[in-house]
């Protein structure tokens, strides 16, 4: 097998070529990508928390577990890891409708922000994840160049044929002793060396070994040479790298931004050491969490503060002394007076199993977790809600609470991920909850 790109959903399974018949479900990959994948799977290290080594039937299998992304294997294979939002995942529109929920949710992580999940272009051309980020870098770098890269004036210590500059006289006498035909000398010159420019310019190296797009490859050619007065930087340096980009160089946000991702990753499974094994990988519940909070932010009225992670209350006190720390993923607030707290859980819930053991596959643990939040900051009245991404056996909020007591109750309600749907319509409520809620927040989420 060559390099190839493939898509496996979360929770899903790859095995080895070599297996020769795959179970249903089971993706095979080249022999080198799974020795790669199954190495990583076994050692020590923050990488093994995303795959796991399994025997399916008769065979050797590595599952994908709680992280998406994108890994490239040292021999050119692409893995996309790709959110599960329907339960049967298999057709190409489900594929790439789950591609542009993901890169939707990533626009919530810091520097992934600049991510352009509007371009028409990228959605018909149905990019690979990893296609997809050096596409936006490159055009990020290129934008910057139409603008001019920074120059900076350099120092420069010599000893040339000819004087220039400042001659350092006990280096000339150190030096030139017997070569006098040659000048010890300082001298600044205005180049395009900076810190910021080493930066891309390493990026764009990093491009031109992973990606398999000819576009991006000959776009990634044009700009190095473009760069070529640039000293490539020290990847050893990228951890203490401190970039300050100056007011009127705002230009270089997104490019500085991308090459860091590049070169380094936003996220702790981003694997290093091989060059061409570039893998960028991300918890799906952080990712679902992190991007509910910026909606509700963005679409909760201003006076309502919108806060993750609080930490303003623990389970219990022992001899004075608190411990085991409650943190909901996310409080509202008005006027300093939290009013509702709100968790997501990135599960696959289905609404029409009420009866027998399924209890809508509910998790009871999540309903303790929600219980003791109620209680420590609601002071046991009050409403709680349970935030689910949509799929296609849970649309609509459950259409009652779950009754904690007459006065704590817990609501479930479904979060729309997919692209098209607009900010003001992805938390789904029923009429009761929204009057709960109040009328003002009422007109800002939709009515389910």
């Amino acid at each position: 097998m060559g390099a190839y790109s493939i898509q496996v959903f979360e929770y899903g399974y790859v095995c080895s070529e070599s297996a020769h018949t795959a179970p249903s479900g089971v993706v095979a990959i080249s022999n080198n990508a799974y020795s790669y994948l199954r190495h990583l799977s076994l050692k020590d290290s923050e990488e093994s928390k995303s795959l796991r080594l399994k025997s399916i039937g008769s065979i050797e299998a590595i599952q994908f577990c709680k992280y998406v992304g994108v890994l490239m294997a040292p021999d050119g294979t692409q893995i996309e890891v790709l959110p599960k939002v329907v339960k049967d995942s298999t057709s190409s529109h489900i594929i790439d409708g789950s591609r542009w929920a993901l890169l939707n949710m990533l626009k919530s992580l810091g520097d992934f922000r600049y991510l352009q999940t509007d371009d028409a272009s990228l959605l018909q051309q149905k990019m690979p994840l990893l296609e997809v980020f050096v596409g936006q870098f490159l055009s990020a770098v290129n934008r910057l160049v139409k603008k001019g890269i920074k120059r900076d004036y350099l120092s420069n210590n010599d000893n040339l044929l000819f004087l220039k500059g400042k001659l350092h006289a006990s280096e000339q006498l150190k030096q030139n002793l017997v070569q006098q035909q040659r000048f010890a000398v300082s001298y600044d010159e205005y180049l395009p060396d900076t810190l910021m420019n080493q930066l891309i310019k390493k990026a764009i190296h990093q491009v031109m070994k992973i990606t398999r797009s000819m576009k991006h490859h000959k776009l990634a050619r044009e700009l190095e040479f473009v760069f070529s007065e640039v000293t490539p930087l020290n990847l050893r340096a990228l951890d203490k790298l401190d970039i300050k980009i100056d007011r009127g160089m705002e230009h270089y946000i997104a490019p500085v931004a991308w090459s860091k991702i590049i070169l380094k990753g936003m996220s702790p499974l981003s694997m290093q050491g091989s060059a061409s094994a570039f893998s960028l990988l991300f918890p799906l519940e952080s990712v679902f969490e992190s991007y509910v909070e910026q909606v509700l932010r963005r679409t909760l009225p201003k006076h309502l503060a919108v806060k993750g992670q609080s930490r303003q209350h623990h389970l219990v006190n022992y001899e004075a002394r608190k411990m085991f720390n409650l943190k909901p993923d996310i409080t509202i607030s008005a006027s300093g007076q939290i009013f509702l707290v709100l968790d997501t859980k990135w599960k696959l819930i289905n609404a029409n199993k009420a009866n027998g053991t399924d209890k809508f596959l509910l998790s009871q643990q999540d309903f303790y977790q929600m219980y003791a939040y109620g209680q420590k900051y609601l002071n046991g009245v009050g409403d709680l809600v349970l935030i689910f991404p949509v799929n296609e056996k849970f649309t609509n909020p459950l259409p009652s609470p779950f009754e904690f007591s007459s006065h704590l109750r817990l609501w479930v309600v479904p979060f729309d991920i997919h692209h098209q749907t607009e900010d003001s319509q992805r938390l789904k409520v029923t009429p009761e909850l929204a009057n709960v809620l109040n009328t003002e927040i009422m007109t800002v989420v939709g009515v389910g």
